[in-house]
């Protein structure tokens, strides 16, 4: 090779990185991406099952259907329930709504948001689950219904900055989408780019609310 040559390596193996989603029932993805929403909560895993970890922390909103329940979103926002259906194409037309909670998955979800975890709390009082209740959809006692969360293992916050793509993708639902992982590589090629659906100011001064109901609960910042 002749002085002056340059060479160029590529990693390959970059290209091959699909994006990471992230499964959230419709109604809460569709209450991030309005501002409605600003955390997230996980339990630290049935009995049997590893404990929580933050695998990831910039992913996109995957919405689901399953296991949805009018008695579990709080009753002010059950009319989203209606809207949250939108997330999904059905090949026979929406379902009906007396279907919830057993609601399948549709062939295809529209994707039109991501999120990046601004911090990661655990509480273990659920008095700090019920003072967070200004910033999710759910009712009070969904930690406890849904999640199983039993008070003697801590209860995962993550606190999320939301980000409305400028135009909604539809991806197919695909076989390896399922199951109770709540991550997963999107087999289609997403930018992380959009518009912050809360501004600086207003998410700055909910995320200070957030963290000083954690804090006030006796519980660690992790992350």
């Amino acid at each position: 090779m002749a002085m002056g040559d340059l060479v160029f390596f590529v990693d390959f193996s970059l290209s091959f990185l699909m994006p990471i989603a992230f499964k959230e029932w419709a109604v809460t993805v569709r209450a991030l991406a309005e501002g409605e929403q600003l955390i997230t909560l996980r339990g630290d895993g049935l009995d049997g099952e590893d404990p929580f970890e933050l695998e990831y922390d910039r992913f996109f909103l995957y919405p689901t259907f399953d296991h949805q329940s009018y008695d579990l979103v709080r009753e002010s926002h059950q009319p989203e329930l209606r809207r949250a259906l939108e997330e999904g194409v059905w090949p026979d037309g929406e379902p009906s709504l007396h279907t919830l909670g057993a609601i399948q998955q549709p062939d295809r979800v529209r994707i039109r948001a991501w999120a990046e975890v601004a911090a990661h709390f655990t509480v273990t009082d659920p008095r700090a689950v019920d003072a967070l209740s200004p910033f999710y959809v759910w009712t009070t006692n969904y930690a406890e219904k849904c999640l199983e969360w039993k008070r003697r293992d801590p209860l995962h916050v993550l606190l999320l900055r939301t980000y409305r793509i400028p135009r909604p993708v539809t991806v197919k639902v695909r076989e390896e989408y399922g199951g109770e992982n709540a991550w997963f590589e999107l087999q289609r090629d997403l930018p992380f780019e959009g518009t912050p659906v809360l501004s600086d100011d207003e998410f700055e001064r909910a995320a200070e609310a957030i963290e000083a109901i954690t804090r006030e609960a006796g519980q660690p910042v992790l992350a």
